[in-house]
């Protein structure tokens, strides 16, 4: 009888050591949120908060609706994060319907408030599927906003990246030297689009590398909570989902809890592969639930600082 390699495999599997035993938990972390629309949401939302706190993360951002749509509940989030945690909190700006007067003034307004951390994006149209159209007295894409924002005040600032190349880019090449301005005009970090195989990763950042890029490339994380919901998103995202995933989700819709538990452990092992592969900062789209982060987490090795536990309680 012929053994498959696979078949070889399986037995090393079982005798080896567990995936996440003795990391040491040197991993750094941050957390993204919405804006919440309703006090139940908003009472989630800060739940949420209080829960990844303990977890000392180097930020958590808040994002910025398609076209400004969320502009006031966007800044009245991150205000308060800035306010009642010692959480440095991170606010999403974009250029969409905004003249360069529009944007200083909600900058400035972000700074008065202890904001110290912007996530400077081109920004999605306010009709899904419509052209990006600048305002005629605003920025034209997201380099310039990072320069104009370095005008205003020592921001600290991250820009996205796209590892599955950004949907209306020429090419990967263009879209990686896209890049390399947003970064040469003075951001600190790109965070990426969500992805689903630690290899993806992996060549974006080694052609992010050949390309003269040194600042830090951080993962997103995004765990699967709702797989139609993440077909959806991946789909204007230009992100591609492995057939093997759509197997692992098949017939969980009415289980919320073991889709949980798959969606933890899928994302985890992703994570630790990149970890194995050199990465020490993670970002993680929470969706504003904390349980699949704190739980990725917690394999990670992070642990609660007992100080900010003890606060937070």
């Amino acid at each position: 009888m012929t053994i498959s390699r696979d078949q070889m495999l399986e037995p090393h599997r079982a005798l080896a050591t567990p995936l996440f035993a003795g990391l040491s938990g040197d991993a750094e972390i941050s957390f993204e949120f919405f804006p919440p629309k309703t006090e139940k949401m908003e009472e989630q939302l800060w739940d949420s908060i209080v829960t990844l706190d303990p977890l000392k993360p180097r930020f958590v951002s808040v994002t910025y609706g398609a076209g400004g749509t969320t502009r006031e509940r966007t800044h009245n989030t991150v205000a308060r994060i800035a306010r009642e945690t010692r959480i440095p909190a991170a606010a999403h700006l974009t250029c969409v319907d905004a003249s360069k007067t529009e944007i200083a003034e909600i900058a400035s307004a972000y700074w008065e408030a202890g904001v110290r951390h912007i996530v400077a994006l081109r920004g999605d149209p306010p009709n899904a599927g419509g052209a990006f159209v600048p305002h005629p007295d605003g920025y034209a894409s997201a380099a310039e906003l990072v320069e104009g924002l370095r005008k205003l005040h020592p921001f600290e600032i991250s820009v996205s990246a796209y590892p599955e190349t950004h949907p209306e880019a020429l090419s990967a090449a263009k879209d990686i030297d896209f890049l390399k301005r947003k970064l040469d005009a003075g951001a600190s970090r790109a965070i990426t689009q969500f992805f689903f195989e630690s290899e993806t990763f992996f060549r974006f950042r080694d052609a992010v590398a050949a390309a003269g890029i040194d600042p830090e490339i951080v993962p997103g994380i995004m765990p699967v909570s709702n797989f139609a919901a993440i077909q959806r998103m991946s789909k204007m995202t230009g992100t591609a989902i492995p057939g093997w995933m759509a197997h692992l989700f098949d017939g969980l819709d009415d289980h919320p809890a073991a889709r949980q538990l798959v969606a933890a452990t899928v994302a985890a092992e992703m994570c630790r592969r990149l970890y194995a592969g050199g990465v020490r900062q993670f970002h993680f789209y929470t969706l504003n639930r904390a349980e699949l982060s704190y739980a990725i987490c917690h394999l990670l090795g992070k642990r609660p600082q007992t100080e900010l536990k003890e606060e937070a309680a």
